[in-house]
This record gives C-alpha cells, sequence and structure tokens, in this order.
C-alpha cells in the first residue's frame, strides 16, 4: 500500500508541473488585440495553425486539470490509510 501511495504522489507532482507548463504555453486572451494593433501580419495558413494549438493547449489543461484533482484525492486517502490517520 505504501508503494501505491507513493506512485500517486509521483504522479501528482508529475501533473502539477505538466499543467503549470501547459499553462504558461497557452497565448492570452488579449494576444490577438495587441497583435493587431502593433501590425503584427499573420498569414492565413498560421491564424489557423495557432487557434489549433491553442484549442489543443486548452483540451490539455482540462483533462490535466482533472487528472491533477483526482490523483490529488486519491493521493491523500492512500496517505491517510497508510499512516492511520
Amino acid at each position: 500500500m505504501k508503494a501505491l501511495m507513493y506512485v500517486a504522489l509521483i504522479l501528482d507532482a508529475l501533473c502539477a508541473v505538466l499543467l503549470t507548463a501547459i499553462v504558461l504555453l497557452q497565448s492570452g486572451k488579449s494576444a490577438g488585440l495587441s497583435g493587431a494593433i502593433a501590425g503584427a501580419s499573420e498569414s492565413f495558413m498560421s491564424k489557423g495553425g495557432s487557434k489549433s494549438w491553442d484549442a489543443k493547449l486548452a483540451k490539455a489543461t482540462k483533462w490535466f486539470g482533472l487528472a491533477f484533482v483526482v490523483l490529488t484525492l486519491v493521493s491523500v486517502i492512500l496517505t491517510r490509510s497508510v499512516l492511520g490517520q
């Protein structure tokens, strides 16, 4: 049971680091307006590519967020059962 607790804790920490990285990789919601004001020229192909990349990152954020919450709850339950509290 102790090994399972350590596996859950390691997966939880890894999920937290990946979730933080995914959130930091996303572009801000105001990036489109500042790019238009600054005169950033984007071709048609790069515009669609960035939207699909942002959509993939948004979907990954939801899944990794859910995994983080579930792993945190599982690790708390396992830790309490191992330590006998």
